[in-house]
């Protein structure tokens, strides 16, 4: 069974996977897998362009976890999308150095629900699990993420509502 974790950058995917790694469980840092897929670069928002129609479609499957942004293009049996309240998101990509237009860009996604949308066109909803990270430990987190890979506790999304964190620019 492969159980992906995606969310938007900063919600806590590699160190909750590197906690489920530490239990013992097999997982796969996705960021470890597109170097081939690598395309090009966006400088403007200071991130890699990933072929990710290929990456997915050669892409062998796991018996375990796997973990980053795209996971949720993957053909996982289940799905946890990490969630992170925007003004908290801020604060973990500052920490990070991201540059102030690209923290802007993932509180906004954050916020409108983006990798959830994008997880919900892809897979069946009774197989996705929403988990809002925002002042939570990694063990939390992967103790939830165990019991719903077991099906010890339903799916469970679109309870969050962070649309008020949307700021208007002029």
């Amino acid at each position: 069974m492969m159980c992906g974790i995606t969310g938007t950058p900063g919600t806590g995917k590699s160190i909750i996977g590197d906690e489920l790694a530490h239990r013992g469980h097999r997982v796969v840092h996705l960021n470890d897998t597109v170097a081939p897929y690598v395309v090009g670069e966006d400088e403007d928002r200071d991130s890699r362009i990933i072929d990710v129609d290929r990456w997915a479609a050669e892409f062998k499957p796991v018996d375990g976890f796997v973990e980053g942004h795209f996971a949720h293009f993957l053909p996982c049996d289940r799905v946890v999308v990490l969630r992170c309240r925007p003004d908290e998101l801020k604060v973990r990509l500052a920490q990070r150095k991201y540059r102030e237009a690209k923290i802007r860009e993932n509180a906004e996604a954050e916020a409108l629900d983006a990798c959830l949308i994008e997880t919900v066109e892809e897979h069946d909803p009774s197989r996705i699990l929403e988990l809002d990270t925002t002042g939570r430990d990694a063990p939390f987190c992967a103790d939830r993420i165990e019991q719903f890979a077991r099906d010890e506790i339903p799916a469970d999304f679109g309870h969050i509502d962070w649309s008020g964190y949307l700021e208007i620019q002029p």
